[in-house]
Parts: C-alpha cells; sequence; structure tokens
C-alpha cells in the first residue's frame, strides 16, 4: 500500500523559538535585566580618563560620551571636557558650544577656571560638559607660546578638583585624532587612558605610534599614566574579519580588553543628530546595553579603589 506524502501542514519548517533571530532577542532581553538589576562601583578617587586613537573614524567621541553616560546613569558623577575643535562630544552631550560660550579654550589660553565653563546636560543631572567651541581650533598654536603649555589642562583640573564641594568620580577628556598640544595636553592631564579600536580591517594601524606617544609622555611629563583600558567598537559577529580582529587584539592586550564589545548599530549612529547620547535616545537598544556593559566593567576593575554605591 503506497505511503501518502505529507501535506504542507505536516511539514516542521522549526518554531519561531529556535530561530537565530528569537535567540538573540532573548540573549539581549537578559542582558538588558542584568543592567537594570547591577549596583555601580564607584571610585574613592577621581578617575580621569583620556580617551584617544591617533586614527579617525574609529568612534572615539562616541565612546567618550556613551561611556560617560553610561558612568551617570550607573550613578556616577562625570564631566567630560571636549578637547576636539569639532565639538562633537558637546553636540552629543546637549550642551551649547556656539562661539560666544565660554569653553576649553578659555581655560587653556586665558586661565578661566572649568567651573567656569562647564555646563549640566540635560541628559543626567550627574552629568557635566565643559564644552569645545570653534576657538579650539587655533589653540594649538596659540599654545606654543604659553608657559608649561603642557601642563595647562592638568593644573585647571587640579585646581577644578579642589574647588568642587562634591568630586566628580570620572573625568573623560575627548580630544583630537592627532598628537598635537591639546592632546599632550590631555595625556599629561589623564591618569589613564582609553583606547576605542574598531574592529575593521587595520585596526592596529597607527596604535604602535599612540602607544610610543605614551611612553614619551610617561618618560617625560606623566609618570602616572597608563593605558587601562581598550574597546572594542563597531563590531559585527557576522563577520569573520570582525571575529579576527577581536581576536589579535585581546592576543596583544590581554588584561587590557574589555569583554564587553560595542556593536555596529544604527541607533548610537542616530544619536548625536538628535543631540544625545544613545543612552538616552535609546536607552533599550543593543547599543545603549552594550555601553552599559562597558561601562559597569569598567568601574568594576581596580577593586581596591573602589567603594560599592547603589544605583542612581
Amino acid at each position: 500500500m503506497k505511503q501518502s506524502e505529507p501535506s504542507g501542514d505536516d511539514m516542521s519548517f522549526g518554531s519561531f523559538e529556535d530561530s537565530p533571530l528569537a535567540r538573540e532577542l532573548a540573549d539581549l532581553t537578559k542582558r538588558r535585566k542584568r543592567v537594570a538589576d547591577v549596583s555601580a562601583p564607584l571610585p574613592r578617587t577621581t578617575r580621569v580618563i583620556t580617551v584617544s586613537n591617533q586614527k579617525g573614524g574609529v568612534g572615539k567621541t562616541t565612546t567618550a560620551v556613551n561611556v560617560a553616560a553610561a558612568m551617570a546613569k550607573l550613578g556616577a558623577r562625570v564631566l567630560v571636557i571636549d578637547l576636539d575643535p569639532q565639538g562633537n562630544a558637546s553636540t552629543a552631550l546637549g550642551v551649547q558650544h556656539h562661539a560666544d560660550v565660554p569653553s576649553v579654550y578659555d581655560v587653556l589660553i586665558d586661565d578661566f577656571p572649568l567651573t567656569e565653563v562647564i555646563q549640566k546636560s540635560p541628559e543626567f543631572d550627574t552629568l557635566f560638559c565643559a564644552p569645545s567651541t570653534i576657538h579650539l581650533a587655533g589653540a594649538e598654536i596659540e599654545l606654543v607660546s604659553q608657559v608649561a603649555r603642557e601642563h595647562r589642562l592638568r593644573t585647571a583640573v587640579e585646581d577644578l578638583q579642589r574647588s568642587v564641594d562634591q568630586p566628580y568620580h570620572y573625568i573623560f577628556i575627548d580630544c583630537p585624532p592627532s598628537l598635537g598640544l591639546l592632546t599632550i595636553n590631555a595625556f599629561v592631564a589623564a591618569s589613564e587612558v582609553m583606547i576605542p579600536i574598531q574592529c575593521e580591517y587595520y585596526a592596529l594601524e597607527g596604535l604602535s605610534q599612540l602607544l610610543g606617544s605614551i611612553e614619551l609622555i610617561q618618560k617625560h611629563l606623566n609618570p602616572t599614566l597608563s593605558l587601562q583600558t581598550i574597546l572594542l567598537t563597531m563590531f559585527d559577529g557576522r563577520t569573520n574579519l570582525a571575529n579576527q580582529v577581536a581576536d589579535d587584539v585581546r592576543s596583544h592586550f590581554t588584561d587590557k580588553v574589555l569583554q564587553a564589545v560595542i556593536p555596529r548599530a544604527v541607533r548610537i549612529s542616530e544619536a548625536p543628530s538628535f543631540g544625545q547620547t544613545v543612552i538616552s535616545y535609546d536607552p533599550s537598544s543593543l547599543g545603549a546595553i552594550s555601553y552599559l556593559e562597558a561601562a559597569n566593567e569598567m568601574a568594576r576593575r581596580y577593586g581596591d579603589k573602589l567603594t560599592t554605591s547603589p544605583q542612581n
């Protein structure tokens, strides 16, 4: 007796719950819950972190503002110093930075105290920004004739820390993608360097030059400076190239690379056009969750310097 062929209704193509999309959504839901439940360890003393990479287009400013916003959301008091003449960090944090606004230029060239130029970001009550303006484009030349030209920002940051009633837990310095006097000021003012590296071809290009610059700063200007954090950005786990780059970076800098990675995500790219970070623009998005994970991981490093504080 001939068996009948199975009808279309009898054929199984697998359930939605077993699909890659469903697994991805389930994973994101778990990550959202973990981030929502976390409490933020806060440093006992201010961590001053320069975010730098001399290669452009690696997500340097995006990383600076989103990690800063994530830290603020996790309960920290955070200041971003925008040392890039393009002023993109100021834009993303929603603060005024037109030509008439007191800015980091006035701090570096005219000895304004940082307290006179800092603005509160509308994103979080504990997030602040010292903005950049177009005047900063000429600061490289004007700094040449200044006394202690490499130490101008460090002096301003030290004066700020002595003068504020509520100290900052983190100060992030976003510097230009070049090694000039502005970037040198950032290195001299900081105790840590954070390097975003994109998961793309030529990711390590120019990194040896940056590491050489850090060593020179350590030797001649700031012996306390150290490379502490590398964050992989623009990661697309579907490609062999991104995974290979991630493996290469981790093999070169094993203890410096965060486990958290920042994906290529539309929401991350869209947020600055609305004068926001992705943390406030779409807090439940993959990009926001990834930056919150990176911030939490950074906060939990160096346990002897930390004291646990409940989330705001």
